[in-house]
């Protein structure tokens, strides 16, 4: 059995699946098996994937169903101890298995390791994206940022600090807590990770372990019309409090406060989209949640008139 398995969900990734995969059959920790997990491509995904000839390597083919259902599937067939998700498009630097192995035998009661990551952005004159090895990451200083280690329940009531492809879990963590929620069209990671962060303490490595792609496909830079971080959040709050299990906490002032930022946020996408009221709203409900934050009667103010001076406009 090998020590780690590798779950990569994709769908049409054939501009940069290659890339992906061989990041991680040249990890400098061997010992693993890579699942692929392909969720209906109609592209060469699967091909240039086979191609490899790793024997790591085994391709599971399913209609689509979206990515939760195709990480699931992954989680589900996965053999090994620890496991790893790691999405189509991005990019593990060489030791990210050996560093998160090592850190979860040194605190063997954290369910889950993950780090920080670098945001990898192509060049606005050639649409290419820097080769993944000219990044240097030895001027960060490595080890565990006790902040955003331990219970950290507290912490994800916040923002959503670990990305999917920096993170390495124990099995038992999803035999507890269960996987993805398929129901959810956006912000299934985010309830995942407080769910888990319930049970099990995480431990974040300082230095990153990953390049995470930027570009205009990504689902986290869609506009939707409905803010699923605000009522995935409102609700974990309602029933679990602000409190992690070791006391740490939020302040109720802290935690409206970033509730108003999410709500205005959103209220500007749907600004952006032509529903001005419910932009409206949403700048109203992030004021009252935030009474001194200067910003949203400003824009309640512009939003308004603008409204207002639209419509006059088109009566005349």
């Amino acid at each position: 059995m090998s020590t780690v398995s590798v779950v990569i969900p994709s769908h049409n990734a054939a501009a940069y699946i290659e890339q992906t995969v061989t990041s991680v059959l040249a990890q400098t920790m061997p010992d693993l098996e890579l699942l692929l997990v392909d969720d209906g491509s109609t592209d060469d995904t699967v091909a240039l994937v086979q191609a490899l000839g790793d024997p790591r390597l085994r391709v599971i083919r399913q209609a689509k169903g979206g990515v939760c259902k195709a990480r699931n599937r992954g989680i589900a067939e996965a053999q090994a101890p620890f496991i790893c998700l790691l999405d189509h498009d991005d990019w593990w630097l060489p030791d990210k298995l050996h560093r998160q192995l090592q850190v979860l035998a040194e605190h063997p009661a954290a369910g889950v390791a993950y780090s920080t990551f670098e945001r990898w952005h192509a060049d606005p004159a050639t649409g290419r994206f820097p080769a993944p090895e000219t990044f240097d990451f030895s001027d960060v200083a490595d080890g565990t940022d006790p902040e955003f280690s331990g219970w950290v329940h507290h912490q994800f009531l916040l923002d959503c600090w670990m990305l999917t492809s920096s993170s390495m879990f124990r099995r038992e963590v999803f035999e507890r807590c269960g996987a993805f929620d398929e129901s959810l069209p956006f912000s299934e990671d985010w309830d995942l990770w407080l769910r888990l962060a319930r049970e099990f303490p995480f431990v974040q490595l300082r230095r990153p372990t990953v390049l995470y792609r930027m570009h205009a496909q990504q689902g986290s830079g869609l506009h939707r019309p409905i803010d699923y971080r605000t009522r995935l959040l409102e609700r974990a709050a309602a029933e679990h409090g602000l409190a992690s299990r070791d006391g740490r906490a939020i302040t109720r002032q802290r935690f409206q406060r970033q509730l108003a930022r999410y709500h205005a946020d959103h209220g500007r996408g749907e600004l952006e989209s032509g529903r001005v009221g419910t932009a409206l709203r949403l700048y109203a409900h992030a004021w009252r949640l935030h009474p001194t934050g200067w910003k949203y009667p400003t824009y309640l103010v512009a939003v308004l008139a603008g409204w207002r001076g639209g419509a006059l406009a088109a009566r005349v």
